[in-house]
C-alpha cells in the first residue's frame, strides 16, 4: 500500500529527509517515531502529495506520487498535527460540508457522516458547536472527517498530541479498530509510549534518517538475546531456584520478592522441559510466562548513542 525508495528532500543543503524506504502493506499500523523536526511530516505530506520530493520514488496504492496525485488523493487521508474548525458550525454541519466537498450527495452522505461518528464516538455531540470541542474530541472529529470518502490508506500526524490520558486511550482504540478494517495507518509521534502497545511496525527517524525500520517482534527480537522467564512455584521458592539452575538450559536464577527471574542461554528457544522438570521435582507451579520486552525499552536499547552517530 505504501511504498518508498530513497526518498529524498532537501532544503538547500540541508536533508529534511534523506533515502527513506517503507514497505507498508493492508492493515499494518506503522508507528513513525522521532523528535520534533525530525521529517516525520516531511514525509507523510509527500506521501500525501503535497510536497514533492528531491528525488526518490513513492508509491501510494500503486500509484507514483509523481504521476498520479488525484489518485493518491481519492485514496488517503491525510490528517495534519494542527487543523481547524468553522467557528459557526455543528458538528455533523462540519462533516456534511466536508462529505459534499468529497461529492457524497442526498440519504447517503447523511448516513455517511452518522457512521464516522458512531466510529470515532462522537455521536454524542453530533449538534454540538465544533468550536465548543475539547482538544481530543477536536482530534476524533478530524478523523471522522478524513475517513468520509472511505481511504485505504490514513496518514495521521501526531494525532494523539496533548491529549488527556483518557482521550489517548480513546484514541488509541479508534485506530486499532481501523486497522482491523484492513486499512494502512501511518500515525507519527515524538513520544513513544503512545505508540508501544498498538502499532505492528514501527519506523524511528532522527535528523531526517531513519534509523530503525521493522516489524516490533523484529525490534523486540533485536534487543532480547535470550529469553526470559517468570517462575513461581506454591512453595519453597528458593528449592526451586535450585532445580532450575542445574538446567543445561538455564543461564541463572535471580529471585525476585515474588517470583523467579529465569535467564535462558543464548539460543535457546524451547524451554518446555523446565516445567515438566519442575512438576517432577515436586513444586506446583503458580506462574510461568516469558518476561515481556516493552516497545520503550527496546527503543532505549536500540537508539542509545545514535543522536551522537547521526
Amino acid at each position: 500500500m505504501i511504498q518508498t525508495r530513497n526518498l529524498t528532500k532537501k532544503y538547500g543543503d540541508r536533508f529534511a529527509i534523506r533515502a527513506i524506504d517503507l514497505d507498508l502493506a493492508a492493515g499494518d499500523l506503522f508507528g513513525f517515531i522521532g523528535p520534533n523536526g525530525a521529517g516525520k511530516t516531511t514525509t507523510m505530506r509527500i506521501l500525501a502529495t503535497l510536497l514533492e520530493p528531491t528525488y526518490g520514488e513513492a508509491y501510494v496504492c500503486g500509484y507514483s506520487i509523481y504521476r498520479h496525485a488525484k489518485e493518491i488523493r481519492r485514496l488517503v487521508g491525510y490528517m495534519p498535527d494542527f487543523f481547524g474548525v468553522y467557528d459557526d458550525m455543528t458538528v455533523i454541519e462540519y462533516l456534511e460540508f466536508f462529505a459534499a466537498a468529497y461529492r457524497i450527495n442526498g440519504a447517503r452522505r447523511r448516513q455517511v457522516c452518522q457512521e464516522k461518528l458512531e466510529l470515532v464516538d462522537l455521536d454524542f455531540k453530533r449538534d454540538a458547536l465544533a468550536n465548543t470541542l475539547s482538544r481530543g474530541q477536536t482530534q476524533r472529529l478530524g478523523l471522522a472527517r478524513v475517513l468520509l470518502h472511505e481511504p485505504q490508506v490514513l496518514l495521521l500526524d501526531e494525532p494523539l498530541s496533548g491529549l488527556d490520558p483518557r482521550a489517548r486511550i480513546e484514541m488509541r482504540a479508534v485506530l486499532r479498530r481501523l486497522g482491523q478494517q484492513g486499512k494502512t495507518i501511518m500515525v507519527s509521534s515524538h513520544i513513544l509510549p503512545e505508540l508501544a502497545d498498538m502499532c505492528n511496525k514501527v519506523g524511528i527517524i532522527d535528523r531526517g534518517v531513519m534509523t530503525i525500520n521493522a516489524a516490533v517482534a523484529e525490534v523486540m527480537k533485536r534487543v532480547r538475546q535470550r529469553l526470559v522467564l517468570l517462575i513461581d512455584v506454591a512453595q519453597d521458592r528458593e528449592a526451586a531456584a535450585g532445580v532450575l539452575e542445574q538446567s543445561p538450559w538455564v543461564e541463572k536464577v535471580v529471585p525476585q520478592a515474588d517470583h523467579l527471574r529465569v535467564e535462558l542461554k543464548q539460543g535457546v528457544e524451547d524451554y518446555t522441559d523446565l516445567s515438566t522438570l519442575l512438576v517432577q521435582s515436586g513444586f506446583k507451579i503458580r506462574l510461568f510466562r516469558e518476561e515481556e520486552v516493552n516497545l520503550e525499552s527496546a527503543f532505549m536499547a536500540l537508539t542509545r548513542g545514535l543522536g551522537q552517530r547521526v
